[in-house]
């Protein structure tokens, strides 16, 4: 057998070593990794990231990744309310492999320690969610300086629990054109029967509509099918 030098990196790019890292990381479908999974798969070994970087937590953020050692603190409050903003950001339910950075602040593999398992992590969420819409119907009861009918309808613009109940309801499709919300195309939570016109902000008189459709609608009443 041959013998052979390994290849020299010391003089490789802190890019080529960030790009290395993230590629493991993609094979792994992790939002991080650990130091023994880059010496097993990765071209670059570890020892020679942390000399560039001076620690192994520094070359992770660098990498856009996630720490390993601290999303077991993190409050689960916390956990949902990334999840939440990750349901708005994309507009329909995250997917396991895409719940990383740059889009989540928390890997599904943290989700998946916390919970046990992924599924088991998206309907904690959703609980959580149910929980928190309930009160958000009640948030101008107690505001007695407006008129009785708007307090009775709830706020116009539905809070963002409540916007995620209709995104999950609707499964992330506009409910008119039909097309998947998400991808670049924008999206709105449309009142059915319009507040203007009476129409409550309730899950029951709202509906997703991707932009164009919400635009086209505008302020047509689709309980009857008149404009106003």
């Amino acid at each position: 057998m041959p013998f052979e030098l390994e290849t020299y990196h010391r003089n490789v790019s802190d890019s080529e070593l960030i790009a290395d890292l993230r590629r493991v990381a993609s094979e792994l479908r992790k939002g991080s990794v650990t130091r023994a999974e880059q010496d097993e798969r990765g071209n670059i070994h570890s020892c020679t990231i942390v000399r560039r970087f001076g620690s192994w937590s520094v070359a992770l953020e660098k990498a856009g990744l996630e720490n390993a050692r601290t999303p077991m603190n993190v409050p689960e409050e916390d956990l949902f309310r990334n999840l939440e903003e990750v349901w708005t950001r994309l507009g329909r339910q995250p997917r396991y492999a895409e719940t990383c950075k740059p889009l989540s602040r928390y890997s599904s593999g943290t989700y998946e320690k916390r919970f046990g398992t992924w599924r088991k992590a998206l309907e904690a969420f959703i609980a959580y969610i149910n929980e928190g819409a309930a009160s958000e119907s009640d948030l101008l009861v107690d505001a007695p300086e407006l008129p009785k009918e708007i307090r009775e309808r709830g706020p116009r613009k539905p809070g963002r629990k409540l916007q995620i109940l209709v995104l999950i309801r609707d499964k992330g499709i506009c409910q008119l054109c039909k097309r998947a919300i998400g991808d670049g195309l924008d999206y709105h939570i449309d009142h059915i029967k319009p507040w203007i016109k009476g129409g409550p902000t309730a899950l029951e008189n709202l509906q997703l509509l991707c932009s164009k459709c919400n635009l086209l609608k505008g302020d047509l009443d689709l309980t009857n099918g008149t404009e106003g």
